[in-house]
């Protein structure tokens, strides 16, 4: 899953022999981990120069252990998917909504981005490109409508998942706030406890930045979990662990590429892994 991660440490990491915690705190800088991230696994491992590598791994994995919440069991299931522009959320609803398909689920998408140009006209060749079903209103500017709409259709129609695709400007934090808050307010009055998870998409290369946008967003509406984009562009991905430490949400996915079916299901245990695996490759 992650093996394009291990190509790059194993380049990192040319020492022979063991790992010093000087020249892990050299890879795992050099692999996007924060420094004060770094620091703090360092701080964590068992006192002595060399690193054990069965340590490692345990003091990496505490990063990704998570409050588990359960899922609310409803037809429809309503996802509210967010994200700022250029993070790759469109791309990412129709990814899930291939995802879900191939699962033999019925999907919904809603076109609740009536801010960005081109983002309904994206979604729905999304849409036709992957057969499914599509809620749009040319005639309304207003998300809150579109969302009600897909969630009565859904339940009209009977359809399993519903993606609302919304928008995800930051430069008007007052006006994103009024905005999600009706989203959310108006899914409820269509299906109780709609939306049943708030997923916020995230630039896996833009490292501090999107972490910053995810605090934004977590406290305008409570979060659910996360799915990392791009990181077909970044052959390191440790900024996940800052990402993992600052939200502690679940990461459900991670993107990889342009195509539908470029998004993996995050297993933390196979991303760990395979970071101490690239780094321990010379050894």
């Amino acid at each position: 899953m992650f093996d394009f991660l291990k190509k790059t440490l194993a380049s990192i990491s040319k020492q022979n022999g063991k790992v010093s915690k000087e020249i892990l705190e050299e890879i795992l800088l050099e692999a996007d981990v924060s420094y004060d991230i770094v620091e703090e696994i360092l701080y964590y491992l068992p006192p002595g120069d060399l690193v054990k590598k069965e340590d490692l791994l345990r003091v990496m994995s505490a990063y990704f252990i998570y409050d588990k919440k359960e899922e609310e069991q409803s037809k429809p299931f309503v996802e509210l998917i967010l994200g700022v522009n250029g993070a790759g959320k469109t791309t990412t609803v129709a990814k899930l909504a291939y995802l879900y398909k191939k699962q033999g689920l019925s999907v919904l998408l809603g076109a609740c981005d009536t801010f960005r140009a081109g983002a309904t006209k994206q979604l729905k060749l999304w849409s036709e490109k992957l057969a499914v079903d599509i809620v749009i209103n040319e005639n309304s500017k207003d998300p809150s409508s579109i969302a009600y709409d897909s969630i009565i259709k859904a339940l009209n129609k009977g359809y399993d998942r519903v993606l609302l695709d919304s928008a995800g400007r930051l430069q008007n934090q007052k006006n994103l706030n009024a905005e999600l808050e009706k989203i959310i307010r108006v899914s409820n009055k269509a299906l109780e406890k709609a939306p049943h998870r708030k997923v916020l998409v995230l630039d896996g290369t833009q490292g501090n930045a999107a972490i910053s946008q995810a605090k934004v967003f977590n406290e305008i509406i409570k979060l659910d979990a996360v799915i990392i984009t791009k990181l077909d562009g970044t052959s390191k991905g440790g900024a996940l662990f800052s990402i993992a430490k600052e939200l502690e949400l679940p990461i459900l996915y991670v993107g990889v590429g342009e195509k539908e079916d470029d998004l993996l299901k995050f297993s933390p245990d196979d991303y760990v892994k395979t970071l101490v695996d690239g780094i321990y490759a010379n050894e």
